[in-house]
């Protein structure tokens, strides 16, 4: 009978360190207190204030559901392995051993939590793909990522709305703006955040030669109510509104309901053209527009929250942060942090997980550097 003692006993350990990183006495507090706001009759008075406290909720009772059925499994097999211990019954190995084996994978998942620190990791993010260097291969490539993401972002049960794209001059895309909707969206984006390489046989090329192209990713926090610490000016900006169009032409509306948004001293333009009418794409292109001020105010006021919105690079030679190699070999691989996959096909089908796992490992070692 295998001696299972000291793996017990290791994830035992990892279990009381989830209970600090997850805050579990507070979290319980929090609670009541969430749970006695949810009863307040004049709470759906604010319908904002009212889907806010409601996944506040929701996430603070995942968590105490989780690990309360972490620590009901591990008290399961602790107990299941003192009793095949004490009667030497070898039947009960192999369950056992799946059990172990099964909650070591749930805390690797699990402790990832306790790498995300920033003020705005636990919310959703506005994402801006842009296309950069290497012409339609480059456009072609911009497609390609609003793709992979959207993938990525289905794997994990997140929600992902297109607020606008400007089509190509070929094919592909010149730019894309996205909202990622899920717990820790923000958190796990910032590892794409930055300008991705693609080296391929480009399907442009008459002469089918290897074509390298770029194409960067903006991440910044999104605010469900444009942030009150943002103060914009109307003065300062223009408001352009257009005609919508859709893949194939679908979806097109019938009056110019899109609306883009200039903002004059900083250059910022944001966009919207999904929602149902011009003042709903308004409000949307506002609310991404407060995002990226409000990371455009942090980055020149504290350097250490400048982290959220990430140095800015030309789209372009040496300045990638990962590397799409489709020949002569097939390689993805993330210049920060080393972490590097065979399988092109699977990460640009939306398997990113390693590389954002890595990415929030390589930025604790190196805040402790």
């Amino acid at each position: 009978m295998q001696d299972f003692a000291p793996d017990l006993a290791a994830l035992r350990s990892r279990l009381e360190e989830a209970t600090g990183y997850l805050r579990i006495d507070e979290q319980q507090q929090r609670r009541d207190a969430l749970e006695a706001e949810i009863a307040d009759p004049d709470l759906w008075n604010d319908q904002d204030r009212g889907r806010r406290v409601q996944k506040d909720l929701a996430a603070v009772v995942e968590d105490l559901e989780l690990h309360a059925e972490l620590t009901g499994r591990l008290e399961d097999t602790e107990t299941l392995a003192e009793m095949a211990a004490e009667e030497g019954d070898d039947s009960l190995e192999e369950e056992i051993a799946e059990a172990v084996a099964d909650l070591s994978t749930r805390f690797d998942d699990l402790e990832l939590r306790s790498l995300f620190s920033g003020q705005y990791d636990e919310g959703d993010a506005v994402c801006h793909v842009q296309s950069g260097a290497g012409g339609t291969d480059a456009q072609d490539w911009a497609e390609i990522l609003v793709r992979m993401y959207t993938r990525w972002a289905d794997r994990r049960g997140f929600q992902l709305e297109v607020e606008s794209v400007s089509e190509g001059t070929e094919a592909g895309i010149s730019s894309a703006e996205f909202v990622v909707r899920g717990r820790y969206a923000f958190g796990l984006l910032q590892s794409e955040r930055g300008v991705h390489r693609l080296v391929r046989i480009s399907p442009f090329n008459k002469e089918a030669k290897r074509q390298t192209a770029f194409a960067s990713l903006q991440v910044v926090p999104f605010f469900d109510e444009v942030a009150d610490e943002v103060d914009i000016d109307e003065g300062d900006l223009r408001i352009d509104t257009y005609r919508s169009s859709g893949a194939g032409g679908q979806h097109v509306n019938v009056t110019d309901s899109a609306v883009r948004i200039t903002h004059l001293p900083t250059g910022i333009v944001t966009s919207c053209q999904n929602e149902r009418s011009q003042h709903q794409n308004k409000d949307k292109a506002m609310q991404m527009l407060a995002a990226r001020l409000l990371d455009l105010e942090r980055q020149k006021r504290d350097a250490e929250i400048a982290e959220i919105g990430g140095e800015k690079h030309n789209v372009d030679f040496g300045s990638q942060i990962r590397s799409y190699v489709l020949q002569p070999y097939q390689m993805v691989k993330d210049l920060r942090t080393e972490h590097e996959v065979g399988d092109v096909a699977g990460v640009l089908d939306g398997d990113l997980d390693g590389f954002m796992e890595s990415y929030l490992r390589w930025t604790r070692a190196n805040a402790g550097a």
